[in-house]
């Protein structure tokens, strides 16, 4: 049986702003119409009854129009207080690789992002490479790694 990664969701208390930062700092893409997604098949879906979910889908930059994408929900009623840690069990992060971290984080930054580490040179990591990189945190506080691979140096 074959699979395919198709999206990443992050839920959002206001899925437009997440959807314009992720468009603006990183060059994903709208892709479809604006999600309005209630009714009797979507609680069974997602086991949560009177669920109501609106957002959007975007593409992701470097993959074309099959390529992979990062849904923004809104889901009426989720608890958005508690943010995201590194260390927590479950999903962690999402990570775009750049050009050049610090421009790509100055970006961020001045898009309404956070920084939560220091970019550091990894070093040579043996049969992988060396890379810049960077956790940082979106305008919702979700972790984002950005990494700038440099395998010449591996």
């Amino acid at each position: 049986m074959g699979a395919a990664f198709h999206h990443t969701n992050i839920v959002s208390h206001d899925p437009e702003r997440l959807a314009a930062f992720y468009v603006d700092v990183f060059g994903c893409v709208l892709s479809g119409p604006p999600r309005n997604l209630q009714g009797d098949w979507i609680e069974r879906g997602t086991g949560l009854d009177g669920a109501h979910i609106t957002g959007f889908m975007l593409r992701l930059p470097g993959h074309g129009e099959a390529g992979p994408g990062l849904e923004i929900f809104k889901v009426e009623g989720s608890d958005l207080s508690v943010p995201g840690k590194v260390d927590r069990p479950g999903l962690m992060h999402v990570c775009f690789v750049v050009d050049d971290v610090q421009e790509t984080l100055d970006r961020m930054l001045a898009a309404g992002g956070q920084l939560q580490g220091q970019i550091v040179d990894t070093g040579p990591i043996p049969g992988v490479g060396r890379a810049d990189f960077v956790y940082a945190r979106d305008p919702d506080g979700n972790i984002v790694e950005l990494v700038a691979w440099n395998r010449a140096d591996a």
